[in-house]
């Protein structure tokens, strides 16, 4: 086994030598990635400086006679073994090809005295069920004859209290864990963060989350900033959130070559780290290391001088998956929103709220309490297991108290920025980690129907997603286990359920007691699938509909109300009733449920979808940022003039096919004389869908489809064949549609390999 290792010769196959660092950033220059040059000092080299030192047997000693769970122990215990450490002298041949080695790089690098990061490497490190996370300690920009004393300070850090804890913990056997140490050339970052290539909170995997700071990314890592938060979707490239943090300082190299923060204005401290061409190229390198390692990645990278560097690559070890959602919830009344923030693992936690100024008061958790703080490190987390949830004023979805709560299995919420002010010890709250929100009080669990969904049999996963269309709210949890999602979600039901004109709510100065009916319902349903998404399709009664009603005595008589006053055009009339609706959507979104799309039925001009925009916008809901917005496409005139709509702003579509066929083939599906002549398939109906699916694709917008048409197994295979994104069925043809749509996937596929 070599002492020396450089990241050219190492592949995943040499863990045991390089550790998972090492390994893996040997498997990224063999990909062909931007990776700063660099080698490994080897396990060998730990385990030759143990032998020569005699310190083996005496830290083994130690640490069999410490009991890990009392906390004087612990401490006792790793400040012996560190000592052992720090007071004897690295092997002489050792330090000289450590050295030697160092200067090759400087060589490499064009520079006398090359900065250099000098990382831990754990050979049970970045393993695909385990994270060290913290665990062990990194050096940034260590020159010269620094070099071997930070190395052997890297040794001395695999008997940090928090290290031997955790592997305790973990079942594993502190003699079988070597340490190598990665010796990196230093990024001089601008820029940098963290890049996940599947949602780390949700367990997406069509989506790449990466989050940016200005500066050295270790700002990010530590959780000493709230980065800025981008989210890309991961087939089209198509940014689909931004959410930009407030970064009040960053960590750059100053002239001396050494560490410093440095505190930004206000007007950096807002700004957007990364551009949009930034954003993409982050995710195309975010798709190929995905694709090389064949599984989900957790990258760190560095931007210097307008060039991306990887730093480095390991497998995401807790990905939670949609279909386990955040389920079985008692929640059925809105709650106080105490404060809001990232959701970084998903569940819900209740409890008293402890606040942690400090780590002498890290006693004061006990079990089941609300542990918050600015933001933890790696000395809480006995504490944190205590933990019924999390919550930290700073960080982002790769910070320290994201990535260790997500591995424990606790909700957490992370860059609140007001935490620890707003919340004081004793308080009862609920923590959602899926939404990031903490609310006042408590909410029971409901565990009969948690085992019931937790026994659901696993689904088929498929490319193109499966929804399911929905009116009755009530039914939400029972349909949520088995699709993807809520194509279509009709208010009707919520609305002319009350037995009341919804104008009259208005009228009579009860616009609330409207907006509350309507975010009650669509609560249910975006609390059941979170945090797959729900498409609220807005009012589109036909005026006899309203006439039965309380107060709708005054409803137009129209000869055919499927061509009337309906959709979008009556909202445009009367616009305080899709404004009552969208500051339904406005406060759901403030109780932190961010899977809400937002439908306009019956468009036929681009107009129509811009004065519903401004109607949104003033209900303080922002199109394309709050919510995703889109339209229906039930009107050959949408269908032709797709490319416009496009262009005024949409994020998806959903095919209303009831309407569609019957507008196109000029015949009344309700009319018994010519009902035979309706047809979904008929060639001009799929030629208007095939146009329209192939113009999104084109631009990255969604298409699904919501209309009889998804619950017929022909027309899916002609959707599957189109592209479509998603189908959306009645509850009772997901499971039979979904089948058909992985048999014609598996078909097209082997269709493309035989060609």
């Amino acid at each position: 086994m070599r002492t020396i290792a450089w990241f050219d010769e190492l592949s995943s196959e040499d863990v045991g030598v390089a550790g998972g660092k090492g390994a893996n950033l040997g498997e990224l220059v063999k990909a062909g990635m931007p990776v700063p040059p660099g080698f490994v000092v080897t396990v060998r080299a730990y385990y030759q400086f143990l032998e020569h030192t005699g310190l083996k047997d005496r830290i083994m000693e130690i640490l069999r006679n410490c009991n890990v769970d009392d906390s004087d122990d612990l401490n006792r215990a790793s400040r012996e073994i560190r000592e052992l450490i720090s007071g004897v002298e690295v092997p002489e041949e050792l330090s000289k090809e450590i050295m030697g080695s160092y200067r090759k790089l400087c060589e490499v690098c064009g520079e006398s005295e090359v900065p250099v990061a000098v990382r831990s490497s754990a050979t049970a490190e970045d393993l695909p069920d385990a994270s060290f996370a913290g665990q062990q300690e990194t050096f940034l920009n260590v020159r010269g004859s620094q070099l071997v004393e930070k190395v052997r300070s890297c040794w001395s850090s695999l008997f940090t209290p928090r290290a031997i804890f955790y592997r305790e913990k973990k079942g594993f056997q502190h003699e079988k864990v070597g340490i190598a140490v990665v010796v990196q050339k230093m990024v001089n970052a601008e820029k940098a963060g963290v890049m996940f290539t599947a949602h780390p909170s949700t367990g997406e995997r069509d989506k790449i989350v990466i989050e940016a700071a200005f500066g050295l990314g270790e700002s990010v890592v530590s959780g000493a900033v709230t980065p800025d938060h981008y989210e890309v979707e991961k087939e089209t490239g198509r940014v689909i959130k931004k959410e930009v943090g407030v970064k009040a300082s960053k960590l750059v190299r100053d002239e001396n070559g050494s560490t410093v923060e440095v505190k930004l204005d206000a007007e950096e401290a807002r700004a957007q780290v990364l551009s949009d061409e930034e954003i993409a190229k982050l995710a195309e390198f975010g798709r190929r290391v995905e694709e090389h390692f064949g599984s989900p990645q957790d990258i760190e990278w560095a931007i210097e001088g307008g060039s991306i560097y990887l730093l480095q690559s390991r497998a995401i070890t807790v990905l939670y998956q949609e279909e386990k959602g955040d389920v079985g919830e008692e929640q059925e009344e809105p709650m106080e929103v105490l404060v809001k923030g990232l959701g970084a693992s998903p569940g819900t936690g209740s409890g008293r709220v402890k606040v942690i100024g400090s780590l002498e008061e890290l006693s004061k958790v006990e079990q089941g309490d609300v542990l918050v703080t600015t933001m933890t490190n790696p000395d809480m987390v006995p504490a944190m297991k205590r933990a019924s949830a999390i919550v930290t004023d700073e960080g982002g979805m790769t910070c320290h108290a994201a990535i260790i709560s997500r591995e424990l299995g606790i909700p957490c919420v992370v860059g609140t920025g007001n935490a620890t002010k707003v919340l004081r010890d004793g308080m009862e709250v609920t923590v959602d980690g899926a939404r990031g929100v903490v609310y006042k009080g408590r909410v029971e669990k409901k565990e009969e129907e948690r085992v019931q969904v937790a026994q659901a049999a696993p689904k088929v996963v498929t490319a193109t997603e499966v929804k399911v269309n929905l009116s009755i709210p009530e039914i939400a949890e029972r349909v949520a286990p088995g699709a993807d999602g809520v194509g279509l979600l009709r208010v009707e039901h919520m609305i002319l359920g009350t037995g009341e004109h919804p104008m009259n709510f208005i009228r009579d100065g009860r616009e609330e007691v409207l907006v509350n009916k309507i975010a009650d319902g669509v609560r249910k349903v975006a609390q059941a699938f979170y945090p797959k998404p729900v498409w609220y399709r807005t009012l589109d009664a036909p005026t006899d509909e309203f006439r039965s009603l309380k107060g709708g005595e005054e409803e137009p008589h129209e000869h055919n109300p499927m061509l009337g006053w309906r959709g979008v055009r009556r909202a445009i009339d009367e616009p305080e009733l899709m404004l009552a609706e969208f500051k339904a959507i406005r406060k759901l979104v403030d109780e932190g449920y961010t899977n809400i799309g937002v439908m306009i039925p019956l468009v036929q001009h681009p107009e129509e979808l811009r004065k519903a925009k401004e109607i949104a916008k003033k209900a303080g809901l922002e199109p394309h940022r709050d919510v995703k917005f889109g339209i229906m496409v039930e009107i050959p005139a949408a269908a032709l003039i797709i490319e416009e709509f496009i262009k005024e702003g949409i994020d998806f579509i959903s095919f209303g096919t009831n309407d569609l066929t019957q507008y196109t083939l000029a015949v009344d599906r309700n009319n018994e004389r010519v009902a035979k002549l309706y047809s979904e398939k008929h060639p001009a109906v799929l030629k208007l869908i095939e146009m329209v699916i192939r113009a999104c694709r084109e631009h990255g917008v969604e298409t699904s489809i919501c209309g009889q048409a998804g619950s017929d197994p022909e027309v899916a295979r002609k959707l599957v064949e189109f592209g479509i994104t998603s189908i959306s069925a009645n509850p009772d043809a997901v499971d039979r549609i979904r089948e058909i749509v992985a048999r014609t996937e598996m078909r097209l596929l082997l269709d493309s390999v035989r060609k």
